[in-house]
């Protein structure tokens, strides 16, 4: 058995002996990164129980990882996660690692030794006794000052906080600077005080974004030189929410992450759908204003009861393999080339306990949606990638939804969306059927069938992690309906 804690709540376990209370080994952790162009792909597994201990800490690499924010500082990548350990306890604090190439990871310290004390102290005073983990951080730089906003919940229902905390170095150290919002278990209407994410417009305000169940997502602004709420006090407003099926809510709607596209001049909310260990998925809606409305596919408001699309991620099962579940909870970062990625945890099917860092490129679609890869990033170089080159067999995932009202009593399978089979002739038929076409102009792939449905997606060089095949051809976009469609040569 084991213990982990999630960003909603802490999972079964037995295990209750405390981890050991590791120093800060420094920059590198003990642990240097390879050179970027020795990455040992044999290394990276779906399961670690050889590592995954308390004592091994300094060797999790891109393990037991949960709720990544991922920034970058020069040439590393720097991520911040929840406070989480496979089959035993871990210290708190809010885990860091860092990477060069988003493949390899170093496991280099925490942010805080132990519980941030403004953010206990207000889960005290509130009759509370605070989770001994800390949960979903939000980083980001602004001029030179790294700010870090963490959360800190408690078993009282709705009794958390998010608090700032700040530093001149992304290893710290940190300095609480003060708390930024709050709830309680009391008849408020309000969403918990858990999921920070901020957005920064062209005019540098700053919106801060935030919740999880309860009463869906909701923001407000921040004072841009503090990172503290504009209006001391607030709670924000709603911004977002679910669909119920026969008053009962359709699952848990957490994890906001929003960004600022600038050459879409639009504003993405990234939003995790579902329980965390089975269904978790990514939807997306976009806006013209930081404070909406956000808008989903089909032009509806996503702060209506509703479900919305595009699902742009979910669990999946490509052929031969146990899948990918829990894959949500979002972080999007870009590069300084303009390449744009997707941070999350993966859990395998084989065992939901344990939790991996995926990363994931990202494309917009000809009309400004975003859409993920269907395999985890693996530096694999990029080259032209002809007609010819697209015929053969691929593997293709559609990605649908069953609704499963409730959460982790009720949603205890992962809705795996598993792969079928695909043919692109030579001829320009689908599956042997000359009713079904497709054309190819780089780097779009459009394939139109007799049902009325048109897939039009993107194609780039990626590795089959599957199978453990370096470099092969990729596809994600979506339909006419806004359903996300992924695939895979190969042969």
């Amino acid at each position: 058995m084991l213990v982990t804690v999630s960003c909603s709540k802490e999972e079964p376990g037995t295990d209750d002996a405390p981890g050991p209370s590791l120093p800060d080994q420094g920059e590198d952790g003990g642990n240097p990164e390879p050179p970027d162009n020795s990455i040992d792909f044999s290394a990276i597994t779906d399961t670690y129980h050889h590592v995954a201990g308390a004592d091994n800490v300094y060797s999790w690499g891109l393990y037991n990882s949960h709720d990544p924010s991922i920034i970058k500082e020069g040439d590393t990548y720097y991520s911040y996660s929840t406070d989480v350990s496979f089959g035993s306890e871990i210290r708190p604090g809010i885990q860091i690692r860092k990477s060069r190439n988003l493949v390899e990871w170093s496991f280099v310290g925490w942010v805080f030794d132990g519980l941030p004390q403004r953010g206990r102290e207000f889960i005290e005073s509130k009759g509370g006794d605070p989770f001994d983990a800390l949960w979903a951080p939000y980083a980001m730089k602004v001029g030179d000052e790294y700010r870090l906003y963490y959360s800190l919940s408690s078993p009282t229902p709705r009794l958390s906080v998010i608090g700032l905390a700040t530093s001149d170095s992304p290893l710290g150290p940190w300095e609480e600077q003060g708390l930024v919002v709050t709830s309680q278990a009391d008849n408020t209407r309000q969403t918990n005080a858990i999921d920070p994410t901020v957005v920064v417009t062209p005019g540098n305000e700053h919106w801060f974004y935030y919740g999880s169940a309860w009463d869906g997502i909701y923001y407000f602004k921040l004072n841009p030189s503090t990172g503290l709420p504009e209006n001391p006090g607030t709670k924000g407003t709603r911004i977002a929410q679910r669909g119920f099926t026969g008053g009962i809510v359709n699952g848990n709607i957490e994890g906001p992450e929003v960004i600022y596209h600038e050459e879409q001049d639009k504003y993405y909310m990234f939003i995790a759908y579902d329980w965390l260990q089975t269904k978790y998925n990514v939807r997306v809606g976009r806006s013209d204003s930081p404070d909406g409305p956000f808008l989903d596919y089909n032009g509806n408001n996503i702060n209506t009861e509703m479900d919305n699309l595009p699902m742009i991620l979910a669990p999946y099962q490509f052929n031969g393999h146990s899948g990918w579940q829990g894959v949500s909870h979002p972080s999007v970062f870009s590069d300084d080339k303009g390449q744009y990625y997707m941070a999350h945890q993966g859990r395998p099917g084989e065992n939901s306990y344990f939790m991996v860092l995926h990363v994931r490129k990202m494309h917009w679609t000809e009309d400004g949606w975003p859409v993920v890869s269907p395999e985890r990033y693996a530096a694999v170089e990029q080259e032209g990638i002809a007609e010819e080159d697209l015929v053969g067999s691929y593997e293709q995932i559609i990605l649908g939804y069953q609704v499963v009202p409730g959460y982790a009593e009720e949603q205890t399978s992962p809705d795996f969306q598993t792969s079928i089979n695909l043919e692109l002739n030579a001829d320009g038929s689908i599956n042997g059927d000359s009713d079904n076409h497709w054309s190819y102009e780089a780097p779009w792939l459009t394939m139109e069938f007799s049902n009325g449905y048109t897939d039009k997606l993107y194609v780039e060089w990626g590795r089959d992690w599957e199978n453990n095949v370096d470099k092969t051809i990729l596809f994600t976009g979506l339909n006419n309906d806004g359903t996300a469609i992924w695939a895979k040569k190969i042969n």
